[in-house]
């Protein structure tokens, strides 16, 4: 192979560390979709040799609904007015992520369980790992497929804030879209890693709306400062450096 000199070789410096940087933030931001996903499983019982199941389906849908979103984000990024607008976004996001509290949702308190039952029968126990029964001729969704609507419609509202956040490091849609789906595709594989400790990490929620606040500043004004394009060098460095600082303060915190 011949090895690249000269601006070819910067494009593909650059490019690289754009992909490990938009990686890198995606999979910190899937903690927080690991988070609502105990919550999940908690809240309908989904016992563990079914988790892996919603998990593997969930996963699937995800990666559907991040190519529609990283498609209408590469249109709207070409109008500098959406880039100041999901910067800002992004700032709120992250500002309200370092005050949210704690305590866990009730899921049963949205609306989201009795509009499905609207349009659809629904049982109130398991059926293994059938996700759909029929009971006296009545076609009945089983808490397993609400598991998995839930896991969806979680996913959707986290590509809000990762897409934006990953269109922030680099504007290359290639890009957004491979470092969203590895990072996703890993996803199954961490959340059975990391739900036994996951907990224990106090100040994970901290960091990571620190790196929203950070990639909202470099979209909607870090960039401009900087003739149009913050040191990607830099991001990688901050980005990996807030993650450390969390993690260590953490097991500060437990000791």
């Amino acid at each position: 192979l011949t090895r690249l000199q000269g601006p070819a070789q910067e494009v593909a410096n650059r490019l690289g560390l754009e992909f490990l940087t938009a990686y890198l933030v995606e999979k910190a931001l899937a903690v927080d979709n690991i988070f609502v996903f105990i919550l999940i499983f908690s809240f309908f019982g989904i016992p563990k040799n079914l988790q892996h199941r919603v998990l593997f389906f969930g996963i699937i849908g995800a990666l559907v609904f991040r190519v529609i979103f990283i498609a209408l984000g590469a249109v709207l990024m070409k109008f500098h007015i959406a880039v100041i607008v999901f910067g800002i976004f992004l700032i709120l996001t992250g500002v309200k992520s370092l005050f949210a509290s704690d305590k866990p949702k009730d899921l049963g308190k949205g609306p989201l369980i009795p509009l499905l039952k609207k349009f659809l029968p629904i049982t109130n126990e398991l059926h293994g790992k059938k996700f759909f029964v029929r009971i006296d001729k009545i076609l009945y969704a089983t808490p397993l497929f609400v598991a998995l609507v839930f896991l969806e419609l979680s996913d959707v509202v986290f590509a809000v804030d990762s897409v934006p956040a990953i269109f922030a490091i680099t504007k290359e849609p290639f890009l957004v879209f491979t470092s969203n789906i590895f990072a996703i595709l890993g996803l199954r594989s961490m959340f059975f890693l990391l739900v036994g400790i996951l907990g224990k990490f106090h100040y994970l929620k901290h960091g990571l709306g620190c790196i929203l606040i950070f990639v909202g500043l470099k979209m909607a004004w870090l960039n401009e400062a900087f003739d149009g394009k913050f040191p990607i060098a830099w991001s990688l460095g901050i980005i990996g450096a807030i993650l450390g600082l969390a993690i260590i303060a953490s097991i500060f915190r437990r000791r």
